[in-house]
């Protein structure tokens, strides 16, 4: 296999180098570590849906060094990045999935858009509508039909950013995410979910009919959340303390 995906013109691929020497040798989001510990065990199972370049896949690893990491990266460009620093890190605990999860079992089209200089915005990846860019045909299975191929008995943290997806990837896994109660770190954003055809109040409804609160979080501490908002959520499913 060719080091470089297809497609990219050469500003494409120095920027791919950029970003592969960042996924390998960088680590991000470290602020949100004291928080996180507080809901990721040694041995925990953790889903990372929408694993980008992983720089949340290698937190949970160190984590849950005796758990297992899904990370969910439908994206051809993006899982190259998150595959090669899985592996240079040697993240034996973290396992790549090459699907998106989705409210039913199919095919969509992925987009990403590509700026006027020929880098990739491969964070920027999305269903929905379609523009000017990379598009492929990518694998969905829901979060239920997977839990029940994997045997899963516990989960115990799921970290959700895909762009809008978010309403989707819930429905498909409403009777996992009922059943094993997992805290969660989404991100809702009103335009984005309405690319897809949600929105963000029926996201919300949809995560407070099941008994979740919603937080924003400064540090370790955590602030019930009143209204829908857009950004980051950390949701707590009922007889989680806060």
């Amino acid at each position: 296999m060719a080091f470089f995906p297809d497609g990219l013109s050469w500003r494409g691929r120095a920027t791919y180098v950029a970003h592969a020497g960042k996924a390998v040798l960088r680590q991000h989001h470290r602020e949100l570590l004291p928080l996180l510990r507080r809901f990721v065990p040694a041995d925990a199972t953790v889903l990372d849906v929408g694993a980008h370049a992983g720089q949340f896949a290698k937190l949970f690893a160190g984590l849950a060094p005796a758990g297992r990491v899904y990370a969910f990266e439908p994206s051809g460009y993006a899982r190259s990045i998150l595959t090669l620093a899985v592996r240079a890190r040697h993240l034996h605990n973290v396992t790549v999935v090459a699907r998106a999860l989705g409210d039913a079992p199919g095919e969509a089209v992925l987009s990403t858009p590509i700026k006027a200089t020929g880098s990739v915005r491969f964070g920027l990846a999305h269903f929905g509508t379609t523009g000017a860019g990379r598009s492929e045909c990518v694998q969905i299975v829901t979060l239920d039909d997977f839990a029940a191929a994997q045997g899963m008995t516990r989960l115990d943290f799921v970290k959700a950013d895909v762009e809008g997806w978010e309403a989707r990837m819930l429905a498909g896994g409403a009777a996992t995410l009922q059943r094993l109660r997992p805290p969660m770190l989404i991100e809702l954003v009103d335009s984005h979910l309405r690319r897809a055809g949600d929105d963000l109040a029926g996201a919300w409804a949809q995560l407070t009919a099941w008994g979740y609160a919603p937080h924003a979080w400064s540090g370790e501490r955590l602030t019930p959340l009143a209204a829908p908002r857009d950004g980051d959520s950390i949701w707590l499913p009922p007889g989680t303390s806060a």
